[in-house]
């Protein structure tokens, strides 16, 4: 009866190649889950978060000093959340050892990590065995630095052809169908 409270007797372990990412990464890695003991797990998967908290102050009336006085608090909202699936149902036994690849795409149009005064950003993620009826089995959580892309990502170079145009001779690309300078149609 008190199983249901408990929770297994299991060890996960989350790795990942590197800790630092940039908008837009695919984040892949793997969960390693050992157990001593017999349960059914629902799916083993990783959760990856990112967590945006700002300084705030209130003014409240204190009714032991007689006066208003100034509270400070913490906001906190997720900015980011996705649980990649690494499994579905398990049958975990004593001696049980698998490691199950995942992977998660870090969005484009995030944030990138911030720790400041008033504000800070922060993305972790770890690895969940989740149980049915039972408080889940979790890794470490780790964090992550995630970054703004160095440069712009798939910008590709062409050629761009130069043709003369038939009328006043001034260089123009293939692709326009009028001249940039005495704007007579192309002909073809």
């Amino acid at each position: 009866m008190f199983k249901r409270f408990k929770k297994p007797e299991a060890n996960v372990l989350l790795t990942i190649p590197k800790s630092t990412f940039e908008l837009g990464d695919t984040l892949k890695g793997a969960i390693t889950v050992s157990c001593d003991d017999e349960f059914d797990a629902t799916e083993v998967r990783a959760e990856l978060r990112c967590i945006e908290k700002r300084r705030r102050e209130r003014w409240e009336y204190n009714e032991h000093l007689k006066r208003k006085v100034r509270r400070v608090y913490w906001d906190q909202a997720t900015l980011h959340s996705t649980d990649p699936r690494a499994s579905g149902n398990l049958h975990l036994l004593p001696g049980f050892k698998k490691t199950f690849p995942f992977k998660a795409d870090v969005p484009a149009g995030g944030r990138e990590s911030f720790d400041g005064i008033d504000a800070n950003i922060t993305w972790s993620i770890k690895g969940v065995v989740a149980i049915k009826g039972r408080p889940d089995v979790t890794s470490e959580t780790m964090e992550l630095q995630v970054v703004r892309p160095a440069g712009p990502r798939g910008v590709k170079e062409r050629e761009v052809v130069m043709i003369p145009c038939e009328y006043c001779e001034t260089l123009m690309p293939e692709t326009s169908s009028s001249c940039p300078n005495c704007g007579a149609p192309r002909k073809t």
